[in-house]
């Protein structure tokens, strides 16, 4: 199965949304799709041996909408030099052309340019110039290389398109919706000429007010042609019903023109072109204000975007060289100048420096680097020039797995849009029949044409299927960008929902409430051997292991200076220790279950063991050839920023635990010193999901926050997975939840966002329910029935657009959002 993500165009509604996840569902060989209305994309899972995606494009067509592909080709503009004529241009286009993998050159001769079209995975950028430099010129960049993002131009393109059409259809409504003033409110005796005069003139009346609608309707034609066309698909949406409203009121006022034209000039009074012009032009402006607000909801994306700078300097053979930032590779030696943002990421090899990765990390101190140290690409250089070597480049950076994610994230949806979009698969079909029903019931009540008329209109422009559709994608593109900002990667709608619902806390001792380096402290000998000897004859055995305090003895050995040998067999033993033999000697070392198992005897140790677990050290205890050698303890710094994460967990009424493979004495101490109050000692690494899976069984929805591989598991069990970001990749990608500064503090801020953006959520589907039941009744005439005023198509039309726009505004609001200390 191949999963791909395409954007779809013509969508304006939730309706519109399902319908193309219908049509795309039905084919053979698809297993999902989804159809996100906010990003206007849809991702579908499909057997590409048995469907391609012309079908998939035809099918979505066929329901009345677009499908594009994304592009293969990039697009570069190059300056070249050393042209003097036509012929010279034409050469340069003949040479790149002939190059496979170049779709497209043009050059022009008068700016000394060329736009070239070519494909990265057969021609490189550097092989394109180097076509041109052999044909006798030379190319140069403008600003680096101009490839843009094909979806952000094609929305922009979008949008200014949608606004020329917006201000034609003003120019034009405005003094349609002035002239019919003056005979729908005659008292205010508003001032007309008189050649227009609907007593005197009534055919001239009636045809200025034609003429200038139909500019409108030419603007707002997309209304009609995809309204009809799904409804023809059966398949109808919000461009359907404001196409029927609106037509329905041009084409009886037409009939109306007509019949003042064979000289029943009573119907100058029964004409409704003003309803159709204003609508048209209050839910085109509604749409344009939705559209412009929706492109906010992914300004953090366009954020990280802008941090990649479009070149980098190259060393190659002593000489300093600019190319652009794809073509960097893996190994190439990269220099950066004091204020310039690390284009990849890699580590550095020469040069001292600072750097700023708040916009990657949230964090705002700018981060020492020196040779060894890793940079980030995207992250600002400070007052050094650094040269580092490219370890990661183009899509495996730092930098582009954010954005991947926050990309991924913002087009998941969460389970509490499942209603919102049930309601809006049916919810055109119910309107219309609802607009039918009620005019149908006024006309048998006796009510006149235009009466009837004007509810028919009303209830189908009032209907707003979209503040249903967009009620939980924008917030949550809103939200899952506020997260990125903060330093927080939220993978997803589903992660950000139930974040929201936790009441429980697992913290992982080793890495997430301690710093994750301990150092030797304590040393005591039980055995023939003395310090230096007990020492060395650990630290050798120790050389293999990953464990925090096995690295702690070999650092501390190391850092004395004593003599280390390589094991002649080492055996790791799972949640106990290790095995090795050095020199001879059989070297256990690890926990107290590691020596019982082996029937080592460690009375000897058990005074100096209370001890030291009582003051928080981690132990491991040493045994050589078959007895007890040392006691050996180490102590794990605790974060700055534990004790206080702790406390803002339990202000949000958050039950907090710790879980460690140390003893209780041990775990206790910590725990006292950050202010947990839950612990769970003794536990094993394959034990962690065991613990986390009882406390769900108990009824807690469970989060566990952890950074190593051992963590992958509980972090897969529990409900929403946290990892700290600065841990192993196997934790990151376990996880729902990446915290990228490694701070404990971002945990009670993820849970503070989740609950703000449902409750955001939560504000928007009840805006939009609660607008389309009170509005729609309305419209169908309920409260006139009961002697109120009935609302005219205009209003209802003005409050469509402002339901949906609302939504949007609202979302925006968790922009906003600060976490509080």
């Amino acid at each position: 199965m191949t999963t791909k993500t395409y954007p779809v165009t013509g969508m304006t509604c939730a309706a519109c949304a399902a319908a193309v996840k219908r049509a795309v569902s039905r084919l053979e060989g698809v297993e999902t799709s989804e159809v996100n209305i906010a990003t206007e994309k849809m991702d579908v899972v499909y057997d590409e041996a048995r469907l391609s995606f012309d079908t998939i494009k035809k099918a979505v067509e066929d329901a009345g909408y677009g499908l594009v592909d994304e592009p293969r080709t990039k697009k570069v503009e190059l300056m070249v030099e050393g042209m003097t004529c036509a012929a010279c241009s034409a050469a340069v286009e003949r040479v790149t052309k002939r190059l496979d993998g170049v779709a497209d050159a043009q050059v022009n001769l008068t700016t000394g340019r060329g736009v070239f079209e070519y494909d990265p995975s057969k021609v490189k950028l550097s092989e394109l110039k180097a076509a041109i430099e052999d044909a006798g010129y030379t190319p140069r960049d403008i600003e680096g290389e101009k490839t843009r993002d094909f979806e952000q131009e094609r929305r922009a393109r979008e949008l200014r398109n949608m606004r020329n059409r917006l201000i034609t259809a003003a120019v034009f409504a405005a003094p349609v919706l002035y002239i019919a003033m003056s005979h729908m409110f005659p008292g205010l005796h508003i001032p007309i000429p008189q050649f227009m005069s609907p007593q005197a003139h009534p055919l001239v009346f009636a045809l200025v007010q034609l003429f200038l609608t139909i500019p409108v309707i030419i603007a707002g034609s997309r209304f009609f042609t995809r309204g009809f066309k799904t409804l023809f698909k059966g398949a109808p949406n919000m461009d359907t019903l404001v196409a029927i409203g609106t037509g329905s009121a041009f084409l009886y006022s037409l009939f109306a023109t007509v019949r003042v034209y064979l000289g029943d000039e009573m119907f100058a009074m029964s004409l409704y072109f003003e309803s159709a012009a204003v609508v048209i032009t209050l839910v085109m402006l509604g749409k344009y204000l939705e559209a412009a607000s929706k492109g906010k909801t992914s300004d953090a994306i366009k954020k990280l975007l802008q941090l990649r700078p479009t070149t980098a300097t190259v060393e190659k053979d002593g000489r300093e060289l600019e190319v652009p930032l794809d073509e960097v590779s893996v190994g190439d030696i990269v220099v950066v100048r004091p204020g310039a943002a690390f284009p990849v990421d890699g580590v550095v090899v020469d040069g001292v420096t600072t750097a700023d990765e708040s916009m990657l990390t949230g964090e705002s101190l700018p981060v020492d680097k020196q040779p060894g140290s890793e940079v980030t690409g995207g992250s600002i250089n400070g007052e050094g020039l650094v040269r580092f070597k490219a370890t990661r480049v183009g899509g495996d950076t730092a930098l582009s797995k954010i954005i991947r994610l926050v990309e991924d994230a913002q087009g998941k949806k969460a389970p509490i849009a499942k209603l919102a979009d049930v309601v809006s698969g049916w919810f055109v079909p119910v309107v219309l029949g609802i607009a039918v029903v009620a005019a149908v019931a006024w006309a048998l009540g006796g009510k006149d044409f235009n009466f009837v008329l004007t509810i028919f209109v009303s209830v189908l422009v009032i209907a707003c299927p979209c503040a249903l559709g967009l009620a939980t994608p924008t917030a949550i593109m809103v939200g899952t960008g506020k997260g990125a900002e903060l330093g927080i990667l939220i993978k997803g709608g589903e992660a950000l929902e139930t974040t929201h619902k936790i009441d429980t806390v697992v913290l992982d001792k080793t890495g997430t409430i301690t710093e994750g380096k301990p150092r030797l402290t304590d040393i005591r000998l039980y055995g023939a051997y003395d310090e230096a000897g007990a020492l060395a004859l650990a630290a050798s055995s120790e050389r293999g292991s990953e464990h925090p305090i096995a690295r702690a003895i070999v650092e501390d050995a190391e850092t004395r200076g004593l003599d280390l040998t390589k094991p002649e067999s080492f055996k790791a033993v799972p949640g106990r220790g290790i095995d090795a033999l050095v020199g001879g000697v059989r070297v256990l070392a690890g926990n107290l279950k590691l020596m019982r198992e082996n029937n080592i005897d460690t009375a000897a140790a058990d005074r100096d063991a209370e001890a030291l677990s009582g003051a928080g050290r981690t132990l491991m205890y040493i045994a050589a050839g078959g007895q007890l050698m040392a006691l050996m303890a180490a102590s794990d710094t605790v974060k700055p920023s534990s004790r206080a994460a702790i406390e803002r967990l339990k202000k949000l009424g958050i039950q907090v635990w710790m879980i460690t493979g140390d003893n209780k004495a041990t775990a206790q101490a910590i725990a006292g010193e950050v202010g947990v109050d839950n612990v769970l000692s003794d536990v094993l690494p394959q034990d962690k999901a065991g613990e986390v899976k009882r406390l769900q069984e108990a009824g807690r929805k469970v989060a566990m926050v952890g950074d190593g591989i051992n963590d992958a598991p509980a972090l897969v069990q529990a409900d929403v997975g946290l990892a700290i970001g600065t841990g192993t990749d196997v934790a990151v990608e376990s996880a729902d939840v990446v915290l990228m500064r490694g701070d404990l503090n971002e945990v009670p801020a993820a849970v503070a966002l989740s609950r703000a953006t449902i409750r955001n959520i939560r504000q928007n589907l009840f805006w939009a329910f609660i607008y389309n039941t009170i509005g729609i009744p309305f419209a169908a005439g309920v409260v006139y029935l009961f002697g109120g005023p009935l609302l005219s198509p205009i209003f209802a039309g003005a409050a469509m657009a402002f339901s949906s726009v609302s939504v949007v505004t609202n979302a925006l609001r968790l922009k906003r959002f600060k976490v509080r200390q």
